[in-house]
């Protein structure tokens, strides 16, 4: 016998700062309007950054989404908030050990703390854990000075994703990854947790080309932003996963187009997302069927190739934290510097001490002056060494994890006798199947 029930997940990035972001309040009004027409059972939004904002969608949504949570982290918040018809449970809020650098105050990401939310619901009988996250944007492509940070953080998103869903019925995850389908990181995700991207699931679909959820079209975008990609980027995502137990099938999906009807300007610069999904639970007899019918040479396939990915990851890392040993070791001899040019200062402000009778020879402006400079050189280097050693103790502790989870694998793949060295082209997205090191088999 088959039960069958059906989930309607919505995610949006709003692009919520206030004061700096166009239009933000017209457009919390507009996306609150939305939702309360459209009721989605599931609501995921990112870069709500005031806590205000938050609370009006609240009120505006208490009759539609009668159940929210809003995740508070960093100095300006997560910006992660999830808004539900089913009653929330639980929650718990991950904080990524690695999130940009403090004095690219124009990237800001380092201040927002980007984190990994989740929210345990009841969906009737079930137990569905969902998940909403915003990892660290890309600035430049060709020369991705973050692309360490977000390998991390997404080691550590498939980590918590892994390890707190292993007794949910339904796995949700939705949210802005700043990752194209391809990326490592992404790869990295998919393939450990055997998460489903709802775009590439789905039969019926209705949004923009190819997914695209940050496109030229949008008002709110500059083909300047896009780079080499001048239609957009698919940068958004609903994933999704069942259990033992329970399939999970995406009926239809969709994005918006870059412009709202009898709007002047679209709800974000990003495009929102909607996903229809079947919940189908099985029998026992069902399930253990499906399971004896596993091809034994398709899971090695996929270890092997599990393998390849994280020894990729591993190397990126490694290249990570080469940087970070460098700029340490350039905070240090700066702050060498800084250090011997404050004694000799205090040399020469002994000399008049020393030298009965002798006369200051620097101005006294002049000589306090560059003592401050003398000073502010040692806090600001003071400052970089202890933030680089924490960089480098994160990426030490990310590099340790895949080392042993490589061995592990490893080690797995050898209990196949007929497995070989993965060096066949990679399998594309559309073929991906649930992770072979799932901890549920």
């Amino acid at each position: 016998m088959v039960t069958r029930d059906s989930v309607r997940v919505f995610s949006l990035n709003c692009w919520g700062i206030r004061y700096l972001s166009k239009h933000c309040r017209q457009r919390y009004a507009m996306i609150g309007d939305m939702l309360c027409k459209e009721e989605h059972d599931i609501v995921l939004l990112q870069e709500v950054w005031s806590e205000k904002d938050y609370l009006f969608l609240k009120k505006k949504l208490a009759c539609s989404h009668p159940h929210s949570h809003y995740f508070k982290s960093g100095v300006i918040g997560s910006g992660l908030a999830i808004f539900s018809k089913h009653r929330i449970h639980d929650t718990f809020l991950y904080r990524y050990s690695l999130n940009g650098y403090p004095y690219m105050a124009h990237h800001g990401d380092w201040f927002g703390g980007k984190a990994v939310g989740m929210a345990v619901l009841s969906i009737g009988s079930l137990t569905a854990n969902v998940y909403v996250t915003h990892l660290h944007a890309e600035y430049c492509r060709e020369k991705d000075s973050y692309l360490p940070h977000r390998v991390v953080q997404a080691w550590e998103l498939q980590q918590f994703v892994r390890h707190t869903s292993a007794g949910a019925d339904v796995v949700i995850l939705g949210g802005d990854l700043n990752m194209h389908p391809q990326d490592l990181g992404n790869r990295l995700l998919m393939s450990y947790t055997g998460l489903r991207d709802s775009y590439l699931e789905t039969d019926k679909f209705d949004g923009c080309e190819n997914g695209l959820t940050l496109i030229a079209d949008n008002a709110f975008i500059s083909k300047k932003e896009l780079g080499p990609f001048e239609e957009g980027i698919r940068i958004d995502y609903i994933l999704f996963k069942g259990s033992s137990k329970l399939e999970i099938f995406c009926d239809s999906m969709s994005t918006t187009k870059g412009s709202v009807p009898d709007y002047p300007f679209p709800y974000s610069d990003h495009e929102a997302l909607t996903a229809e999904l079947r919940l189908e639970l099985h029998t026992p007899a069902e399930i253990g069927g499906g399971k004896q019918s596993k091809d034994q040479d398709s899971a090695a396939e996929k270890v092997a190739e599990l393998v390849d990915i994280v020894t990729e990851a591993r190397t990126e890392v490694k290249v990570g934290l080469h940087c970070a040993e460098s700029m340490r070791y350039t905070a240090t001899r700066t702050a060498a510097m800084g250090l011997a040019l404050l004694f000799l200062e205090l040399f020469i402000a002994a000399v008049p001490w020393l030298a009965l009778g002798a006369e200051q020879p620097f101005p006294r402006t002049s000589f306090y002056l560059l003592a401050v400079l003398c000073f502010a050189i040692l806090l600001t280097t003071s400052l970089l060494y202890i933030f680089y050693t924490m960089e480098l103790k994160s990426l030490q502790g990310a590099e340790d994890q895949m080392r042993l989870a490589l061995g592990s694998l490893q080690e797995k793949l050898r209990g196949f006798p007929l497995a070989q060295p993965h060096n066949a082209q990679r399998k594309s997205p559309e073929n991906q199947e649930p992770s072979a090191f799932d901890p549920e088999e």
